[in-house]
């Protein structure tokens, strides 16, 4: 019965390990969705991304943007929630809109952002607005 409590401590420990490591590496990175043409650059662990062309932000958890367009949509602040799991806070550049999404990590390369609450996400797109879905799906480059 000790080795089995001993056992499952270990791996238990050994787990939380693998998170801790882990934690900041699934969050960072350049992110992008091909279908609709947008990407995601974060850091939640640094907060250290400039947005191009926005420098007066400051530094930033990251942003969401468009292919070929300057339209942006900042995170404004961000957390880690689990291993696989943060949440963060978007407003477009012109801090018109708000909203608040999930992004959780499917496997090694792919991530599914969800909107949660807000306004909704939407993009230009040959010079209209583009509503883009409440759950999509995000690989890392």
């Amino acid at each position: 019965m000790k080795r089995c409590i001993w056992l499952v401590s270990l791996l238990i420990a050994s787990n939380i390990g693998i998170c801790a490591q882990n934690k900041t590496s699934n969050f960072e990175g350049y992110f992008f969705n091909d279908e609709y043409n947008v990407y995601i650059r974060m850091n939640l662990h640094s907060n250290n991304i400039i947005v191009p062309g926005h420098e007066m932000f400051g530094r930033l958890p990251g942003y969401l943007g468009k292919k070929n367009n300057n339209f942006f949509w900042l995170i404004t602040s961000g957390k880690i929630i689990e291993c696989d799991k943060s949440e963060f806070d978007l407003v477009n550049d012109y801090g018109s809109e708000d909203l608040k999404v999930s992004f959780i990590k499917k496997n090694d390369s792919i991530y599914i952002l969800r909107q949660e609450s807000g306004n909704s996400l939407k993009v230009p797109n040959n010079r209209k607005w583009q509503k883009l879905p409440k759950e999509m799906e995000f690989k890392k480059k």
